[in-house]
């Protein structure tokens, strides 16, 4: 790896950021993995490639409801409740709004792996299962891999609907479906980074058990991500929702949030929403991420925010890191940022798995996307946008408090 990372840095001038990047990627994954990884690379038509928002974007108000719209085609809007869930906190947050199902749960999960996690919302959807509720589950077949034989059984015992997204024997091996994502009666909903799996459970400070940051909600936003599911859910061959699964939007709270959905395919919302949300940035940009090796344009935007001495603060993994090569393909941009004045931690008790952005003193977002190239031009992704003063101050919370806990990156 000592080798690769070498190249990257002696080949600045002579090799483009997407080129190093596919190189280097190619060379410290596995044959299958770094093929993969060049192909995506190689791709001419490759919109995020040329995509850079060069406009000023407000961080509060109606003027950054309207940049949303017409960046992503989403409404900012007013009526919602949320709770920050993190770490194993959302176990208890799924299991409660399973619990109180009146007339679907819908599912979208990236990794599923049986184990006590895995008990506790599976035993909570056979019980609604059993009662009359519609169930739905559609897991990745590349997170879930043993999801059918070691999940599956007793939720289609009790009559859940269980299907596999773009299973491998399809051919498709890139385009993934990363969201993680739960509806309950179109008026209830949970997402964030994490899985079901054990090394969700816990406090996030201890090795075992990985840091994330999740979020319950109700209000106007779940209608979009109930369509989310619905996009995902027609592609792997099951029936339209009925309407009974879109009640009418009811305002449960005063926070303005949207809720946004990227594909791959075009120049997906993801890259937009991360330029977006920066490019809004005048005093301060904390970055939480699990891998961050963020496109050319976003990097820029980035440094470009360090310089105008906005502050910078960006939180990653340290080498408990479960990618090898997310970890060193992401320290090699470190020092471009620190010398731009950025600040950068890595987390040292756990895997850091969280997807969180905090912009100036009360726009946020928090969701499955990953600052990489699959997150940012493959996958099926989403993310919930809060523009909310007290949410902001928690999330800047747990970030302060995160930070503490990790190592200061030094060149």
């Amino acid at each position: 790896m000592n080798a690769i990372l070498g190249f990257w840095k002696k080949s600045g001038a002579r090799a483009s950021h997407r080129r190093r990047l596919a190189i280097v990627l190619a060379l410290a994954l596995p044959l299958l993995g770094g093929l993969a990884f060049w192909g995506w690379a190689a791709r001419r038509d490759d919109p995020a490639a040329y995509f850079r928002l060069k406009t000023a974007v407000p961080a509060s108000g109606d003027a950054l409801a309207l940049a949303l719209y017409q960046s992503l085609g989403v409404q900012l809007s007013a009526g919602h409740t949320l709770t920050h869930e993190p770490n194993g906190r959302v176990f208890d947050a799924l299991a409660s709004r399973i619990e109180a199902a009146k007339v679907s749960v819908n599912i979208v999960m990236y990794i599923w792996e049986r184990g006590a996690a895995s008990e506790r919302v599976v035993s909570a959807l056979v019980t609604r299962a059993r009662a009359g509720v519609r169930c739905r589950i559609l897991v990745d077949d590349v997170g879930s891999p043993d999801f059918s034989e070691e999940v599956a059984p007793p939720l289609l015992a009790a009559g859940c609907d269980v299907r596999v997204f773009r299973p491998l024997s399809g051919g498709e091996k890139l385009a993934r479906n990363h969201r993680k994502l739960v509806i309950v009666d179109g008026k209830a909903a949970v997402t964030g980074g994490f899985g079901i799996r054990d090394t969700w459970l816990g406090d996030g400070v201890h090795a075992e058990s990985w840091r994330d940051a999740n979020v319950s909600f109700t209000g106007p936003a779940v209608t979009s991500a109930q369509q989310a599911f619905a996009e995902n859910w027609q592609e792997a061959g099951g029936s339209l929702l009925p309407a009974a699964e879109f009640p009418p939007p009811e305002a449960s709270g005063s926070v303005r949030a949207a809720f946004v959905g990227s594909s791959a395919g075009v120049l997906t919302r993801a890259e937009r929403l991360t330029q977006l949300l920066i490019s809004a940035a005048t005093r301060r940009l904390w970055i939480a991420n699990a891998y961050f090796v963020p496109s050319r344009g976003v990097l820029e935007l980035v440094k470009q925010k360090a310089r105008a001495h906005v502050d910078v603060r960006i939180l990653a993994p340290y080498k408990n890191s479960d990618s090898k090569t997310a970890f060193g393909a992401q320290h090699v941009e470190y020092g471009d940022l620190v010398e731009a004045g950025a600040r950068v931690w890595e987390y040292t008790p756990s895997m850091m798995h969280a997807k969180t952005m905090i912009v100036d003193d009360e726009l946020a977002s928090i969701g499955s996307i990953n600052l990489d190239p699959l997150s940012l031009n493959e996958l099926e992704e989403n993310a919930l946008v809060v523009q909310d003063r007290a949410f902001a101050d928690e999330l800047g919370r747990a970030f302060v408090a995160d930070c503490a806990r990790s190592k200061p990156y030094s060149d």
